[in-house]
């Protein structure tokens, strides 16, 4: 049965942080929890997870609320907290032992992870003489260590330089191979997209769009065109009717109004001689669809 959030209400004084929230996780993958600073997502998170009580409704995992005691869970919150004057492997280690693991296993999955993520090298250092992107590492590692069922990731890429960004990608993915259940909460759409198959927006602690991402995008159509050529193509567009939507170094991004437009378009080009290094039609993206939808509920 997996996750299952039923009408989490969190109200402080006058404002709803989060209303009447509700949405299930049924298999494992990477589930998106999605919105802008201040929409609500990890209040939703500590609510889930007990942090705090919600003033209605209730998360449960297999149908029994939960708890410590009924659920391992791994928690990389967004405010950042390790102990910096602590070597790395010693605090890992530590952190293992809180969550009921044996000295030696804790050393074990600490090591492990430390390789998996690139900061081997790190194990006798203190934590403050590590990167901030480093020192992310470290914590998600702490927060992973006990081989958890279900982890919730706060804005886990926030920091990380390419390469970095690159590794932790590689490691939710892997964690996902191994049949986990991910909360990913972010602000960053095209992060959702590359990961999520389903999600939750929230805006101003209201559920704004809730649903399976590809059903999502697909029901608004194929609505953007994306062009690139080493000729200048924007008068053909102009003559054609495309709409503008972005001019990126390399591509151009046009709005149309279907296939059938997007099709003329490239025999009026084909018929100047003009061959497009690449030519993609598609829907709206996720950051399209949250600002239209965002702008419909002011």
């Amino acid at each position: 049965m997996g996750l299952e959030v039923r009408g989490i209400t969190k109200k402080f004084g006058e404002k709803t942080a989060v209303d009447h929230l509700s949405f299930e996780m049924k298999e494992p993958g990477v589930f998106g929890l999605l919105g802008t600073n201040g929409a609500g997502k990890t209040t939703t998170i500590r609510n889930i997870l007990g942090i705090m009580k919600p003033d209605e409704g209730e998360a449960l995992w297999n149908g029994t609320p939960i708890s410590r005691e009924t659920l391992s869970f791994g928690y990389l919150p967004e405010e950042r907290g390790i102990y910096m004057k602590t070597k790395v492997l010693e605090q890992l280690v530590y952190f293992g032992r809180l969550r009921g693991m044996k000295k030696e296993k804790a050393k074990k999955s600490a090591l492990e992870l430390m390789e998996r993520l690139r900061v081997s090298e790190y194990q006798n250092t203190p934590a403050e003489k590590l990167s901030k992107g480093n020192q992310q590492k470290v914590q998600l590692i702490a927060a992973i260590i006990h081989n958890p069922k279900l982890i919730f990731l706060d804005e886990p890429f926030s920091g990380l330089d390419p390469v970095n960004a690159q590794v932790l990608r590689n490691l939710v993915k892997e964690l996902v191979a191994e049949g986990k259940y991910i909360i990913l909460s972010t602000h960053q759409m095209e992060t959702v997209e590359e990961y999520c198959e389903n999600l939750v927006i929230l805006d101003r602690g209201k559920t704004l769009l809730k649903g399976n991402l590809k059903e999502i995008k697909a029901g608004y159509g194929h609505t953007n065109l994306v062009v690139a050529a080493q000729e200048d193509v924007s008068p053909l567009a102009q003559a054609e009717g495309l709409e503008l939507f972005e001019k990126r170094a390399a591509e151009t991004e046009y709005k149309i109004q279907g296939d059938e437009m997007a099709h003329r378009f490239l025999r009026r080009m084909t018929e100047a001689n003009i061959y497009p290094l690449k030519f993609e039609i598609r829907e709206p993206s996720l950051q399209e669809i949250f600002v239209r939808k965002a702008g419909e509920s002011k």
